[in-house]
């Protein structure tokens, strides 16, 4: 029987069956997935096959066929070089929810989680959240930062989890989507789960005023059912995005401002680094592409860990 993982708790799975039912479903014996090497072979949004049994009072299921995924979000974890987590498979958009300072999202984890869409081929809006909360110079470093991003060619939008301001426009584009949410913990998708599906009634927490840090609310990935259409894949909180290796040759490829300038370049395999003639370093000098994301770039190509949670996390864009 066929179904759909709507929730990972580690060694068990909840999966919904062509059937309509949900089942507590869990793996017999170990799956190997071909070139991934994961903490979870089996994600949230995985089409499965189960079989089921009956053990006291429940009928449980056996999942033994993982479907081919047509994409997935996959992160290194962070000072844990040879783990991978799968955090969500088979998307149709992913929405990155970033703040300001309550908790501080800085271009390096952006940029990091922009790269491995692109490398799976995820469509990605990037949300703007607690704009209701912001100074005027804090809305301004804000608004530079979406403006840095759409010239990329993101969609950018702000809005207001706790007041509703352009959920409406969040809504409109995750009709009949399977989405997902990310972000860092606190950042507010709790928030704005409920804020579009007030019927979950999903758990939400303060920030830390201390680290201007999230609380971590949702423990697991899960899925939930919208009532206009589609599916939204609720995430924990993320505090580093390490990327999974990218080899140096073909990164800029994730970048697309660096890609369009590469045509451009003296030599075909330019890594804009040390190269003469190179149309990436021209262009930055410029100041036709942002430094920001020339130095995530860098960070990626040589291996450095997210410092998603340095004290000035826009301080690239000043």
């Amino acid at each position: 029987m066929r179904g759909v993982v709507h929730k990972s708790t580690g060694s068990w799975y909840q999966v919904k069956a062509e059937d309509g039912q949900i089942y507590n479903s869990r793996i017999k014996g170990k799956f190997r997935l071909q070139g991934i090497k994961s903490t979870n072979p089996v994600a949230v949004g995985d089409y499965v096959e189960i079989n089921t049994e009956t053990k006291g009072d429940e009928t449980v299921g056996i999942i033994k066929q993982i479907h081919d995924r047509k994409n997935y979000i996959i992160r290194k974890s962070v000072n844990l070089s040879k783990q991978t987590h799968i955090i969500a498979a088979n998307i149709d958009l992913a929405f990155l929810l970033i703040t300001h300072n309550n908790p501080p999202t800085s271009t390096t984890f952006i940029d990091r989680f922009l790269v491995t869409a692109e490398a799976y081929h995820i469509p990605v809006v990037i949300l703007i959240n607690k704009v209701d909360s912001y100074s005027l110079q804090e809305f301004g470093e804000m608004k530079y930062l979406a403006e840095l991003y759409r010239s990329v060619g993101y969609t950018c939008i702000g809005i207001s989890a706790e007041t509703g301001e352009n959920v409406d426009k969040v809504k409109e584009l995750m009709k009949d989507k399977v989405s997902v949410f990310a972000g860092h913990s606190g950042v507010g998708k709790s928030t704005l789960v409920n804020s579009i599906e007030p019927s979950l009634n999903i758990k939400t927490s303060e920030i830390s005023e201390q680290h201007r840090q999230g609380q971590h609310t949702t423990t697991f990935a899960e899925m939930h059912e919208l009532h206009f259409g589609g599916q939204i894949i609720d995430t924990p909180g993320i505090r580093g995005f390490g990327v999974v290796d990218i080899d140096k040759y073909t990164l800029d490829q994730y970048f697309p401002e660096l890609f369009k300038l590469k045509q451009h370049c003296k030599f075909n395999n330019c890594i804009h680094v040390d190269e003469p003639k190179c149309a990436v370093k021209e262009a930055l000098e410029e100041d036709e592409i942002a430094y920001s994301r020339y130095k995530s770039y860098l960070q990626i190509m040589e291996g450095e860990e997210d410092e998603s949670f340095r004290k000035d996390p826009y301080q690239d864009l000043r």
